[in-house]
């Protein structure tokens, strides 16, 4: 299986890398371009077996499994490009939330996915968002499935969750990366510890609850109970946490989901609906 990457942005590379630190390919079976090739070069210094091409079109010629993993609005301008290295038996993956599985079949003739990878793939953990298309092939599902097995645990949803499925997985890391700082810059304002320590001891607890959810010694809520003792210290900061966060993630996927909205709507005239 030959593989094109159109776009080695944040994502592009990280499904790059990814793919290449499994071993799920060879270098010499993937082919990659982005708008600044310099990008790609990038990626081809850490794997000089890796194909670079000047264009998506030669990107698309080259290879049977194609990702496009460019911005939203950007999507439909690359399909148009690749359409003349297009057949049946070669399969498109969109990496982009708001454009739907339905718009891509009404603009390709060959199978296609959407697949929403996380940052956590790059580590070889965490979760994908698989949506297939109705004309995905059955050879195609089976080569999908097994090839983001290697980097993730695939799941496939619905299209009705997507947004909010991109939130937990995609999103995710970003938000509690962001609630984790804060966590540190209180612990350093309010008491005689280093920024230092605090960012190792947050860093590495994470990684050990991690590994406690990772091997199932306890869910959520029972690693909860056992931590927070009656009485206990534990317990005076969840009643905090209850008290100050109200309904902040509720707000969190209110707008989130207004800006899903903002994306569909910006790039539905470009795609005919079947």
């Amino acid at each position: 299986m030959n593989i094109g990457i159109i776009g080695t942005g944040n994502m592009g590379r990280i499904l790059t890398e990814a793919l290449l630190d499994s071993k799920a390919v060879s270098p010499s079976s993937i082919t990659i371009t982005n708008r600044t090739i310099a990008k790609s070069l990038e990626i081809k210094k850490a794997y000089p077996d890796i194909n670079v091409a000047r264009d998506a079109l030669t990107t698309a010629k080259m290879s049977s499994l194609i990702f496009v993993c460019v911005k939203p609005h950007e999507v439909y301008e690359v399909i148009q490009t690749i359409q003349p290295s297009l057949n049946r038996d070669k399969c498109v993956i969109s990496i982009t939330s708001p454009i739907a599985v339905n718009q891509l079949e009404s603009v390709l003739y060959c199978s296609s996915a959407r697949v929403i990878p996380s940052i956590t793939n790059r580590a070889l953990a965490g979760v994908s968002l698989v949506t297939y298309g109705d004309h995905c092939s059955k050879e195609w599902r089976e080569s999908i499935q097994w090839l983001f097995e290697q980097i993730s645990v695939p799941t496939i949803i619905e299209e009705n969750i997507t947004r909010v499925a991109s939130d937990i997985v995609s999103c995710g890391p970003a938000f509690f990366s962001y609630l984790t700082q804060r966590f540190i810059d209180a612990a350093v304002k309010e008491t005689k510890i280093d920024n230092d320590t605090a960012t190792k001891l947050a860093s590495e607890m994470l990684i050990g609850l991690g590994e406690l959810l990772r091997q199932g010694h306890y869910t959520l809520p029972t690693l909860q109970e056992k931590v927070c003792v009656k009485g206990g210290v534990t317990g005076e900061g969840i009643k905090i946490l209850e008290k100050e966060l109200g309904d902040m993630f509720e707000h969190l996927f209110q707008a989130t989901h207004s800006k899903f909205t903002e994306d569909i709507n910006l790039v539905k005239t470009q795609y005919t609906t079947i």
